[in-house]
């Protein structure tokens, strides 16, 4: 499969099959430009929502996609995807509500996106989410986890392939933490804004890959 990053939340996936997904598309200019990535023009087939956030739920998406919201297994175009439904913060979705972890079979692997995830994992959500190899997840803090439960929750989780997300840029204003914090003490993988990766060739240990938005 391909992965670009497109900005903030948002991936482009597209399988070996040709099938297109977009992870949390973003609105441009929401939140008082809050977010300033480019608009996303890519076509999907499939786009899916961890939350109701407007720099995350945009429908205004190319190829008449079918959008996927909420927990539950269900098989979209031939993709299966297991939701997760975990909380947006540390106190049972009371401050910013709930959020859901997508776990998707892309060409054999496990690609697992954690969306707004707030808290760190309990043993049951790391079940439910199931076996990881790719694993998108949040680092930034503030909104989300930050740099430290990230590692604690990719040591539960053990994916081949770890890429961070939800991290200050210059076109993201919003009060969070840079990536730098994340990779300081990692040996980092770093392929621009796009990567290949294909079964048959995931590490054997987990493996850090630094994508920077395209947008």
């Amino acid at each position: 499969m391909k992965i670009k990053f497109l900005g903030h939340a948002s991936f482009y996936i597209v399988s070996n099959q040709g099938i297109k997904i977009i992870t949390d598309p973003y609105e441009p200019g929401c939140f008082d430009g809050g977010i300033s990535y480019d608009p996303i023009t890519e076509p999907a087939d499939i786009v899916t929502i961890s939350h109701e956030h407007e720099d995350h739920n945009f429908t205004d998406i190319a190829g008449n996609p079918e959008f996927v919201r909420g927990a539950g297994k269900k098989i979209v175009k031939g993709i299966e995807i297991n939701g997760v439904d975990v909380f947006h913060d540390e106190s049972g979705g009371k401050e910013r509500g709930t959020n859901t972890v997508f776990n998707m079979k892309i060409d054999g692997m496990n690609v697992v996106h954690l969306g707004d995830l707030g808290h760190p994992l309990s043993e049951t959500d790391a079940q439910d989410i199931g076996p990881v190899d790719i694993l998108f997840i949040p680092v930034g803090g503030y909104y989300t986890i930050d740099a430290q439960v990230a590692d604690e929750v990719i040591n539960m989780l053990n994916p081949k392939v770890v890429i961070p997300m939800h991290f200050k840029t210059d076109k993201c204003n919003f009060p969070i933490a840079p990536v730098d914090d994340f990779i300081k003490d990692k040996e980092i993988t770093k392929s621009d804004s796009e990567v290949e990766i294909n079964k048959e060739s995931l590490p054997a240990k987990t493996t850090f890959y630094l994508l920077m938005p395209s947008k």
